[in-house]
């Protein structure tokens, strides 16, 4: 079928749904099924009557191309469409892609250091930072829900909030392994140390994603500790919550509430269960991280830090930008996202035009 055809099958349906709809003979979970169909093709008919009315437009104006009085205006305008155009083809192209649900969530973002001691809980302490300046520069909010800190300011291992429109949409190409190669301030000899720290990103799951029974769960308090073990807190406000049937283990001590403590972390153990859920019941899904940019697993190496060379590499799409400093300040990630993101539509798109 060819893409023409398809959008004239997706206009009809939509003329379909909105007539159904206007009847006011639907009712109850049709009304409701209905409206969400209506509301998910309103962007795509949209588009593709922006990009029929500008056809139409360059039709027009091609005739005029003939009149001797106006062919001067007409090759400009025409030069206007011919621009913009391939835009809106585009434009209608990425609308048709499937959608991933959990695009518009937040995410539940880990950070632990990896291999390389003391300089590689000290990398992971930049990366949360980075993604934590990355957060506000797109207005979303950021909050720290558990963090195991060293004496010496790094991260052995951290989890964070991270709400606001699209943030899963954009974090989730972050997922893997990231390296840095640096001479460490310890280092006499001015030697580049190479270490590693994983992050995973998790989409939020809603109360009514994952059901989790009381029953399935032990909760097990402890007095939270600060870098070095000290005790930074004089009462068992810290919550290890372990879910007995997945296996599954989150803690947070970040409050001075075990109340609070407990909800957050429960937050961690919905988004756990809500991504494991996701990955075992959606082959496809799976498959298609497995071809889109990298497989997003954390055993993966996906990007490098050169200190030496203030230089980041993504190796999922060989993009090296000579602008460390920008990336770990946090907006300049976006040179990095941007491309990711078009690597992967480019290639969903290649696979929906070839079924």
């Amino acid at each position: 079928m060819s893409m023409d055809e398809k959008l004239s099958r997706i206009v009809a349906r939509h003329d379909e749904v909105s007539a159904l709809l206007a009847s006011g003979e639907q009712t109850g979970d049709v009304f409701v099924r209905l409206s969400r169909e209506l509301s998910e093709l309103s962007p795509v008919v949209e588009a593709v009557r922006t990009l029929e009315a500008a056809r139409d437009a360059r039709a027009e104006t091609e005739a005029l191309l003939a009149d001797p009085e106006m062919a001067g205006l007409a090759r400009e305008e025409m030069e206007r469409l011919n621009a913009e155009i391939p835009e809106l083809e585009q434009a209608v192209r990425l609308l048709l892609l499937p959608k991933d649900e959990a695009d518009d969530r937040g995410v539940i973002l880990e950070v632990r250091a990896g291999t390389g001691g003391d300089e590689a809980a000290l990398f992971a302490g930049d990366l949360l930072k980075m993604y934590m300046r990355y957060a506000q520069a797109h207005g979303w909010r950021f909050e720290v829900m558990d963090s195991s800190d060293t004496d010496i300011g790094g991260v052995k291992e951290a989890s964070a909030s991270i709400s606001g429109k699209g943030v899963y949409a954009r974090l989730k190409y972050e997922s893997g392994v990231h390296r840095v190669q640096r001479v460490p301030e310890t280092e006499a000899g001015g030697r580049i140390h190479t270490s590693a720290a994983t992050v995973a990103v998790l989409p939020e799951a809603e109360e009514v994603d994952i059901q989790i029974e009381e029953k399935d769960l032990r909760v097990d308090t402890y007095r939270s500790q600060g870098a070095g073990g000290q005790h930074v807190n004089t009462t068992d406000s810290a919550v290890r919550i372990t879910h007995i049937p997945s296996g599954v283990v989150v803690q947070c001590q970040e409050e001075k509430s075990q109340h609070k403590n407990r909800a957050k972390a429960m937050r961690m153990l919905r988004a756990k269960l809500y991504d494991h859920a996701r990955s075992v019941a959606d082959d496809a899904r799976a498959e298609a991280r497995r071809v889109q940019v990298g497989s997003g697993d954390r055993s993966e190496r996906i990007r490098t830090y050169n200190f030496p060379q203030a230089r980041v590499t993504d190796h999922r799409i060989g993009l090296t930008l000579h602008r460390l400093e920008e990336v770990l300040a946090g907006p300049g990630l976006d040179e990095i996202i941007d491309p990711l993101i078009a690597e992967d539509q480019a290639r969903s798109l290649a696979e929906f035009e070839n079924r």
